[in-house]
């Protein structure tokens, strides 16, 4: 079993979680609820996408501040709304022609075009829960199919029908003049097709616990009661029917969901019961700057960012400034790693009243293990794997034995884990996109200098040696600032914008592979380049 690091916390650290669990922790004070409900709502009409898994993450680091504040019991659901009627067939699913034959029926009675699950909905949320559970999350998984057909939302539909007229005009002035005319909080689910209607409501019998509407295109009249699963509610009044039947403390949202958050709180209000202490996160986008969508399957999945880093730098990602937009892409994958091996690393130094402040904690759920660490960073291995076009593991091990004689895969286990990676992401990003350039006149000289100093130092010089002698040779060159000379040693030597710190570079591929890589670039014709 690894060894790990675990602390209780005194004082609220300074870090958004904690500053969430703070609101919760007063939000139960004033009510006097003595435990915690925390909820996250799922879309299932297209493929879960790293979305919704940035909300879980998010959600469960403020719960387990919550719980570390408090010391109160709390629970987190996922909540699928699986009852909803399929409005387009999403672009990344096989057979949408079948698909396409169901466009208004709930998800759960779709069948599922991959063929694998009961129905669409389920195979999206089996999709769902996969992922969060790849991930270690502490959830119980909510099907707004199951809930709405075992009656739990009953009285919260009934409370709905009784305040129809007040919730309609909280509704209403947001809507366009057509919709405003068939508007009701209530979308029958057709007796005979199954379809989700949209209609007109005729009738409102809360005596009856029903409504009556009319099929526009047969004509035909139905009493439908409200319970039962027999109607679904739309969206916005469904967030706040949830809410209120389920006593939600907290949940998050999107940037784009701002006034659905304020419209579904003023319904809950009516209802009888305080919305959920909330959170606004920005959008993720994607190469494009646009919005990811898990139907059109834009940005990046869960699976394709695991298949280069490992999932702790996910979390470090979800975990940076979620109230700032942030591009969603294959190019912010080093970086993500690189932050959590720099916070991972800051924690087993840190006293253990600091640690809940350092994302690595939240990550790790409280107990950042010893063996999270690396001597060497993300962008170094991919830098090494660059110059010397390494295809396998073994390649890039002989040098970091070089650099750490212990090194051994045994040994540095996550260390092997991002050789792996570092490989995978080289072969697929690095390499296609190497364009070197040749060297003007000033820095042909200085990179000529630089080799010569090279060649003197001692074979077993230290990085910080090596780096003192890159700097000086810089500054005896008439390089506007320094920055422009390791842009000439990371463009004309490895054929990319930015680089490594070029001292541990050459330490760690060797003084004499790194002359010879100078005396190649300079040798290197023009069309070559």
């Amino acid at each position: 079993m690894s060894s790990t690091i675990s602390q209780p916390t005194a004082t609220p650290p300074r870090s958004w979680p904690f500053e969430e669990a703070q609101k919760v922790a007063q939000r139960l004070a004033a009510s006097g609820k003595t435990s915690a409900l925390f909820e996250t709502g799922y879309g299932p009409s297209g493929l879960p996408h790293i979305g919704t898994f940035g909300e879980v993450a998010r959600t469960s680091w403020v719960r387990r501040a919550f719980t570390e504040l408090t010391g109160l019991p709390s629970k987190l659901i996922a909540f699928s709304d699986d009852m909803d009627g399929l409005r387009k067939v999403p672009d990344n699913v096989p057979n949408k022609e079948m698909l396409a034959q169901y466009l208004g029926k709930p998800l759960t009675r779709i069948p599922d075009p991959f063929g694998t699950h009961d129905s669409f909905g389920a195979h999206n949320n089996a999709r769902l829960q996969a992922f969060l559970d790849s991930f270690g999350f502490e959830y119980e998984f909510a099907s707004s199919t199951q809930y709405y057909a075992e009656g739990r939302f009953d009285a919260a539909l009934l409370s709905i029908l009784a305040k129809h007229d007040e919730i309609v005009a909280v509704i209403k002035p947001t809507l366009g003049a057509e919709r405003q005319a068939t508007y009701s909080p209530f979308l029958p689910v057709h007796p005979k097709t199954g379809v989700v209607m949209q209609v007109r409501i005729d009738e409102l019998r809360p005596q009856a616990g029903s409504i009556v509407w009319t099929d526009p295109d047969s004509g035909e009249r139905f009493e439908t009661p409200v319970t039962g699963g027999a109607v679904k509610c739309q969206w916005k009044a469904d967030w706040a029917m949830r809410w209120h039947a389920l006593g939600v403390d907290y949940e998050m949202s999107g940037k784009d969901l701002i006034d659905s958050v304020r419209l579904s709180g003023r319904i809950c209000r009516i209802l009888g019961s305080e919305p959920p202490t909330g959170f606004t996160y920005e959008l993720f986008l994607d190469e494009q700057a646009q919005k990811i969508s898990k139907s059109k399957g834009n940005g990046l999945s869960v699976e394709e960012w695991l298949r280069y880093a490992p999932p702790e730098s996910l979390g470090q990602f979800m975990f940076n400034q979620p109230q700032r937009a942030k591009r969603l892409y294959f190019d912010v994958i080093p970086k993500a790693v690189d932050e959590y091996l720099a916070n991972a690393l800051k924690a087993h130094a840190q006293a253990a009243h600091e640690r809940p402040a350092n994302p690595a904690w939240h990550i790790h759920d409280g107990r950042v293990p010893q063996e999270a660490h690396s001597p060497l960073s993300f962008a170094m291995l991919l830098n090494l794997a660059s110059v010397v076009n390494a295809e396998n593991p073994e390649i890039l091990w002989g040098f970091i034995r070089r650099y750490n004689a212990q090194a051994t895969p045994r040994d540095m286990p996550f260390l092997a884990r991002l050789v792996e990676y570092a490989l995978a992401y080289y072969r697929d990003f690095v390499r296609p996109a190497k364009q070197y350039r040749q060297p003007d006149a000033m820095e042909r000289a200085a990179l000529s200098e630089l080799a010569d100093n090279l060649r003197a130092l001692p074979a077993d010089a230290s990085a910080e040696d090596i780096q003192n002698v890159i700097y000086e040779v810089g500054k005896r060159h008439p390089f506007a600032e320094l920055r422009a000379w390791f842009g000439c040693l990371y463009q004309v030597l490895l054929g990319q914008q930015e680089g490594p710190r070029f001292g541990q570079f050459v330490a760690l591929y060797g003084i004499a592979e790194t002359v010879t890589l100078i005396e190649q670039a300079l040798a290197r014709p023009a069309s070559a380049a």
